[in-house]
């Protein structure tokens, strides 16, 4: 049933791409920059809506001195579509969305801004969360198929983690979870429309 349910989808997604004709590939520029791979798809879907979905996957560790002491590590996966309502034109403007969230992580050694875990420098942690929020964006033609689009956002999201003593050994502590509220989007991203 669920299986029908997403090739359901998926159809009137396909459907609706070749009825409204745009879709465009993106990568967001400073996560490129921090060395977090990333991608986006973002497909047109009536006249006024697209639905962006970006992807982010970071499976490495950064070493801070040559023998390893001090270790940095962001290891994440995680996904946050977002449906967009164009105020002009798709890809072109400002946009207003609604957007989820979710993903893993595992980290230790990087103090985060707007963190709710405030001793990410001195522990070990890994998890996973969820949320959603709203955000607002504007894109500039750059060209015939490229577009600089900025993209920004406020929401919520849920935090369950494990913390561990030291960054790569170490006692388990206590489990725990927390509630975030605050930025959840911030992308300046690199865009090609086909």
């Amino acid at each position: 049933m669920v299986l029908r349910r997403i090739l359901l989808m998926a159809i009137g997604l396909f459907a609706s791409t070749c009825l409204f004709g745009q879709v465009a590939l993106k990568t967001n520029v400073p996560m490129d920059a921090l060395l977090i791979p990333n991608i986006g798809l973002e497909v047109g879907i009536s006249q006024k809506w697209t639905l962006d979905v970006p992807l982010y996957y970071n499976p490495w560790s950064y070493k801070t001195t040559e023998n390893g002491v001090g270790d940095k590590m962001l290891k994440l996966g995680m996904i946050s579509p977002e449906l967009r309502y164009w105020l002009c034109d798709k890809f072109n403007g400002h946009f207003f969305g609604v957007h989820l969230l979710g993903g893993v992580f595992k980290t230790t050694g990087i103090d985060l801004p707007f963190s709710p875990l405030k001793d990410l420098g001195k522990y070990r942690y890994k998890g996973n969360f969820y949320g959603g929020g709203v955000s607002w964006g504007y894109q500039w033609i750059l060209g015939k198929h490229w577009n600089l689009g900025l993209n920004l956002g406020l929401g919520y999201a849920h935090i369950d983690w494990e913390k561990y003593e030291c960054e790569d050994c170490g006692d388990k502590l206590p489990d725990g979870k927390d509630n975030y509220v605050g930025p959840t989007k911030a992308a300046l991203n690199l865009i090609y429309v086909f």
